[in-house]
């Protein structure tokens, strides 16, 4: 684990317990079932955050307290997760709005004000959630124009993270609202973002054309 310059970081026997359950090999299930056997215990979670190491990171999330993340909370955790590469990151954001932000209406609220934020990791859960309204079927709040006006205005300014989720929300936007479909299929041909990207085998591309008639096709099919 990651210590101090010249200081030995001293944990309680809960942590180092957990701790000596994760090493290289340990998957997302692993965490989980782990986090189940625990439950909820923040003091614990933010012992194992201070590790600054992904994989411990990942589990301090799924026993975090909810209640206790406020604003100020979540700029610290964010600014921390700035500290791994780009990836990491990006999952540790997604995974703490999937497993936290989206289970109390006061988190929620702070995903929906942070279309503007600072930070472009809020600006990226601003934009997931957005999608992830729409593709987990709950009906979506009224203001898909209003998103889509902002897509085709903002879209290309945007950090990479960001754009990534502003784009997986037109896709889903096209997907489910018939009537503004053409407009995020010309959104995508416009901007052109992922149109070259490689995808595996079985997986839909982020090409916003390919993505909307492949997605429609599914649900038509069914």
């Amino acid at each position: 684990m990651n210590e101090n310059k010249g200081t030995e970081i001293k944990r309680s026997s809960k942590a180092e317990n957990v701790l000596s359950q994760i090493n290289s090999k340990t998957m997302l299930g692993d965490l989980r079932k782990i986090a189940k056997d625990i439950k909820k215990d923040h003091e614990l979670a933010m012992e194992l955050w201070s590790t600054e190491e992904y994989l411990p990171r990942l589990l301090a999330i799924l026993i975090m307290d909810k209640k206790l993340l406020s604003q100020e909370v979540l700029n610290k955790l964010d600014k921390d997760m700035l500290t791994h590469a780009y990836d990491e990151r990006n999952n540790l954001m997604d995974w703490l709005m999937a497993n936290q932000l989206t289970k109390d209406k006061k988190t929620i609220a702070l995903m929906e004000s942070w279309e503007n934020s600072p930070s472009a990791l809020q600006r990226r859960v601003f934009w997931y959630y957005q999608a992830r309204l729409r593709w987990t079927g709950q009906a979506p709040p009224d203001n898909t124009e209003d998103l889509i006006s902002k897509l085709e205005s903002n879209i290309m300014q945007e950090e990479p993270e960001v754009q990534w989720a502003m784009n997986f929300t037109a896709g889903w936007i096209g997907v489910y609202d018939e009537k503004n479909r053409a407009r995020c299929i010309k959104l995508g041909e416009r901007t052109g973002l992922y149109k070259d990207e490689m995808v595996s085998k079985g997986c839909t591309p982020d090409y916003l054309p390919e993505f909307i008639t492949i997605e429609v096709n599914k649900r038509q099919n069914n």
